[in-house]
């Protein structure tokens, strides 16, 4: 199969913001019960006195109003302050998967616009979402110490430059630089509005509903990225794609400057200066996983296109995992044997339970965004259906993703947290297997296509704000956009390695079935009984992927409570669950 195939309509996770979602921003929470001398108890929690690195997580522009937040459990901003500032980052969420879906409706025209073989049209895509994930971690830990705020509003505007710029390339390699670039961008903004939310929102209803609608972004990206494509290819030129791209990046960038808040002043320390930031940034390490995670996506995109028994292949695969062990022996040592402070503290692993959530992320995106693309491929490659009817099938997803956003963030605060984030891996796990077991492909979409998505986005939606939750309440405020990093790069990582495996096993299916080499299979064709069988054993093949998420989601968190109550005031300020005997694990 080719990569440009395996990289085709590839979503995120699911959710959008309601009116009713916003009722519960302000902050105002009266339903949760408060400890008696809350002031006191939250302040001594949260002061800086009592954070690692306070310093750095003290000239945080991402926060607001920290001192009257660290002080008591509510939130200084007006209900349409925090309205137009959950609005805004949820434009990351939503422009990330927007900006990648929308380019694949495209890649015929690019192809032959720029004179692009089939064979490297694919890198059009691939260039966008290797920088994406590899820069993400180097990015959360410049926003955690320059400022959320600031790196969210620069790497907006960058994403405008790079869109404008674009559809004026007329060659090839300068085209794909860009969409690198554009990538790198990407990277800035969607780990830094995690952090922002973090931040910004103390534990409770307020927090639930706004992590809940921040989920909403890529959905609705995924589904307006097909349309909004479709549409302007139709009527337009494709170079209209990259401009709406431009005009939606220009006004996330500018709602930042209005409705993100700044630090106050008092949180501006005069020694902590541009040389001591930059001096702050561990740029061996960033280095070190870059490359490694660079290598390892590569490896992985390109493995699909030029086979796996190529021999630099597994020799580069050998060598990003080398580089990224290297890496985590680093960041080990900064943290143990100097002051100096490392890119991701390697101590927040030894919490089982936020390692378990980096892995479950892993998997589950995984399997997940397995399951939208072979989806993709089952109606428009196998069916023979055009872009926009296929497109029409996915919409369910995306209207679905409103209602179950609300319902998520009601629920958090409500019932056990194991339970929902049970709840959401059995729908997605249902979803892919209503894929490959076999049904009659002349079977109406109604009778069980329509269902599957529903399940699909009910699930995503669900897991994915108990998930980021988790780890926004497992990391102090000065590690929220690293958190937000992580989460996204167990994501993207799993991604490719679960899409790798596959396609691998879809490919050898097919090539057995039409009594060919795995190099001469080609690709899916219409109505062709190997093509069926072959996407049928990848969609096991994702619902083997998403059962083992299950399996690890119940093993791990069967003990889990509540995660989205005000939680009583941990011994340690590291984060809200950063130890075992933390407040959202069942005691006893």
């Amino acid at each position: 199969m080719s990569d440009h195939e395996n990289e085709k309509r590839s979503d995120f996770i699911v959710d959008s913001v309601s009116q009713n979602t916003a009722l519960a921003l302000s902050g105002q929470e009266k339903d949760v019960p408060q400890a008696v001398n809350d002031n006191e108890k939250t302040s001594h929690c949260l002061s800086s006195e009592n954070r690692p690195d306070g310093n750095i997580g003290d000239n945080d522009e991402g926060s607001v109003a920290a001192d009257s937040v660290d002080s008591k459990n509510e939130l200084m901003l007006s209900k349409a302050r925090c309205i137009a500032l959950v609005c805004t980052v949820t434009g990351a969420s939503f422009l990330n998967t927007l900006a990648s879906q929308s380019v694949v409706i495209i890649l015929p025209q690019i192809g032959r616009a720029l004179g692009v073989p089939d064979t490297r049209l694919q890198w059009v895509v691939s260039s966008y979402v290797l920088t994406f994930g590899c820069f993400l971690l180097l990015w959360g830990r410049i926003a955690d110490i320059y400022g959320k705020r600031l790196i969210f509003i620069l790497g907006s505007f960058w994403v405008t430059i790079c869109c404008v710029a674009n559809p004026f390339i007329p060659t090839e390699i300068a085209f794909d630089l860009f969409r690198g670039l554009h990538g790198l961008g990407a990277a800035a903004n969607v780990p830094t509005a995690i952090g922002i939310l973090g931040t910004t929102f103390p534990p409770g209803k307020a927090k639930n509903y706004a992590f809940s609608a921040y989920a909403a972004g890529a959905p609705l990206g995924s589904v307006c990225g097909n349309l909004v494509s479709g549409l302007i290819a139709e009527w337009a030129s494709w170079k209209w794609v990259f401009g709406a791209l431009a005009i939606m990046a220009g006004m996330i960038a500018v709602a930042g400057v209005f409705f993100i808040p700044p630090p106050p002043p008092e949180l501006r320390p005069e020694h902590n200066n541009l040389r001591a930031k930059t001096a702050a940034v561990d740029w061996i390490g960033a280095t070190l996983i870059t490359c490694g995670l660079l290598a390892l996506m590569f490896a992985l995109t390109e493995g699909n296109v030029v086979g796996w028994t190529a021999p630099w292949i597994p020799v580069l695969i050998v060598v990003s995992f080398g580089v990224i062990v290297a890496f985590f022996f680093w960041q080990r040592y900064l943290e143990q044997k100097t002051n100096r402070p490392p890119l991701v503290k390697v101590s927040i692993f030894n919490n089982w339970r936020f390692t378990a959530v980096m892995l479950i992320m892993g998997l589950f995106f995984g399997g997940f965004n397995n399951y939208l693309i072979y989806a993709t491929y089952y109606f428009q490659d196998y069916q023979g259906l055009s872009p926009l009817q296929t497109m029409l099938r996915f919409i369910p997803t995306g209207v679905s993703g409103f209602l179950v956003a609300f319902c998520t963030a009601y629920l958090l605060s409500r019932i056990p947290t194991f339970f929902i984030l049970a709840f959401g891996h059995v729908a997605v796990c249902i979803a892919a297997v209503l894929y490959a077991v076999p049904i009659p492909p002349t079977t109406s979409y109604f009778a069980w296509g329509f269902w599957a998505m529903i399940l699909s986005v009910v699930g995503s939606d669900t897991a994915w704000p108990c998930l980021t939750l988790f780890t926004s309440h497992s990391l102090p405020r000065e590690d929220q956009a690293v958190g937000g990093a992580l989460i996204n790069s167990s994501g993207m990582i799993g991604r490719a390695i679960s899409l790798a495996i596959a396609t691998s096993i879809q490919s050898s299916v097919m090539a057995k079935e039409r009594g060919v080499s795995v190099q001469d299979v080609g690709s899916v064709e219409e109505w062709d009984a190997p093509s069926l069988k072959g996407l049928r054993a990848g969609a096991w093949t994702n619902f083997g992927i998403l059962f083992l998420a299950l399996a690890l989601v119940v093993y791990t968190f069967r003990g889990m409570e509540i995660i989205g109550k005000v939680p009583d005031c941990p011994e340690r300020s590291e984060g809200v669950v950063n130890q075992e005997h933390a407040d959202v694990e069942r005691r006893g």
